[in-house]
C-alpha cells in the first residue's frame, strides 16, 4: 500500500509526492518468492556475514533462506531487494506484532561488501522506513556490530540513537575452569530445586516456561521505548517448529522449585551440527524474588559442561550482554568469557 499524500498546505510548495520505489529495489515476499530467490537471499546473508566474522564458521545459506518466513502467527514482515541478474546484491526486512508493542518495528539490513558504498543501503532504508509509516510504526530498531564499523556510521547518519549497547564475548570450552564448574553446581541434599534439561519442552512445563521467560523483561533495555513481552505456550511451541526447521539443537535447562512447581530460573544454548565449532548461548534468568542463591551460577555451569559433552566438535560459546548489566557480566567473566567484539542496539523515532 503507498501511503496518502498529503493535502494540507501552510506554504506554497507542493504536497510530497508519495513513496517510490527507487530503481533496483523491488518488493521482496518470501511467502510467494520462488527457492531460488529465497536461496540467492541466503547466499547474500552469509557472504556478508563472512565478510564480517572471516574466522567463524560460515552461515549456511539454504538455512538462512528458510528462515526469512519464520514468523510468529502475530508477526509481520514487509521485504525489499535488489538484484543484479539473479543474485541478490541488497535485502532489507521491517518486521513487527500486530498484538504487542505495535508501535515498535525492526529492521535488518544487508549490502553484498562488494556493492556498499553506492546508495543501496540507503535506498533500502528508505522503503524499510516508507513501509513502517505506512503500518503506523511510530519506532524503528537495528542492530549493528564494531566489525563492520561503516555500520554505525550509517546509524549516526540516519539521526539514530544508540539505545542499548552490548558486549559480545566468547568462552574457549578447552579453557574452562573444571573445579569452578563443579563448585557452581554443588548443591546440598536438602536443597529444594531441581534441574531439567529439555530440546522440546514437555507439554506438563509449558504454561510454567512461558511465565518464566517473562522474567526476561526485567532485563536492560537502555533507553529502547520497549513494552514487557507477553510469552504463550504457542509461542514457545512456534518457536520449537522453527528450530526444528533449521535443523539446530536447542538445549534448555530450568530449575524447579519442588515445593511449589514453580520454574525460578532458565538458561538455554543454540548448536547446528554444521556449524559445530560456535554454540550461541540465549537467554538466561532467575526471577528476582529466587535470586541471591546461586541458581544463575547453577544453570551457566550446569549448561557449559552440558554443552562439552552434547555438542560435539564445539570449541567456544557466544553470548550478549548489555553492558549495563553488571551481575550477568560478572557471572560470565568468572566463567572466562572474554570480550569479542561489541554490538549496539540503535533506535530511530519517526516524526
Amino acid at each position: 500500500m503507498t501511503p496518502t499524500p498529503t493535502t494540507a498546505h501552510t506554504t506554497d510548495q507542493p504536497s510530497p509526492a508519495p513513496p517510490v520505489t527507487p530503481p533496483g529495489v523491488q518488493p521482496f515476499d518470501p511467502a510467494t518468492a520462488t527457492p531460488a530467490q529465497r536461496l540467492a537471499v541466503g547466499e547474500l546473508l552469509a557472504v556478508s556475514f563472512a565478510a564480517a566474522y572471516p574466522e567463524d564458521p560460515p552461515l549456511i545459506p539454504a538455512q538462512e533462506a528458510q528462515g526469512l518466513s519464520h514468523l510468529l502467527p502475530t508477526e509481520r514482515l514487509v521485504a525489499f531487494a535488489v538484484w543484479d541478474g539473479t543474485a541478490a546484491i541488497g535485502y532489507a526486512q521491517l518486521s513487527f506484532d500486530t498484538a504487542q508493542n505495535t508501535h515498535l518495528g525492526h529492521v535488518r539490513l544487508n549490502v553484498h561488501p562488494q556493492r556498499r558504498r553506492a546508495g543501496l543501503g540507503r535506498a533500502l532504508w528508505t522503503q524499510a522506513e516508507a513501509a513502517a509509516r505506512t503500518q503506523g510504526l511510530t519506532t524503528l530498531t537495528f542492530g549493528t556490530g564494531s566489525r563492520v564499523p561503516a555500520a554505525e556510521a550509517f546509524a549516526r547518519r540516519l539521526g539514530a540513537t544508540p539505545a542499548l549497547p552490548m558486549r559480545q564475548s566468547r568462552a574457549t570450552l578447552a579453557d574452562l575452569d573444571p573445579d569452578l564448574l563443579t563448585r557452581w553446581q554443588a548443591h546440598p541434599d536438602s536443597d529444594p530445586y531441581r534441574l531439567h534439561i529439555w530440546t522440546t519442552v514437555p507439554d506438563a512445563y509449558l504454561t510454567r516456561l512461558a511465565d518464566m521467560m517473562m522474567v526476561m523483561n526485567t532485563a536492560p533495555r537502555g533507553d529502547l521505548e520497549q513494552d514487557d513481552w507477553t510469552i504463550t505456550p504457542e509461542m514457545i511451541r512456534a518457536w520449537d517448529a522453527m528450530i526444528d526447521e533449521a535443523g539446530d539443537t536447542r538445549f534448555l535447562m530450568a530449575t524447579e522449585d519442588t515445593r511449589s512447581g514453580q520454574l525460578d530460573g532458565y538458561s538455554e544454548v543454540f548448536w547446528h551440527p554444521d556449524r559445530a565449532a560456535l554454540v550461541y548461548q540465549g537467554a538466561t534468568a532467575v526471577r528476582p524474588e529466587a535470586r541471591g542463591q546461586g541458581l544463575g551460577k547453577w544453570l551457566k555451569a550446569a549448561m557449559l559442561r552440558h554443552v562439552q559433552a552434547h555438542c560435539p566438535g564445539a570449541r567456544a560459546v557466544q553470548t550478549h550482554n548489555a553492558n549495563e548489566n553488571a551481575p550477568m557480566l560478572g557471572i560470565n567473566v568468572a566463567l572466562g568469557f572474554k570480550p569479542y567484539s561489541t554490538f549496539t542496539e540503535w533506535q530511530l523515532k519517526l516524526g
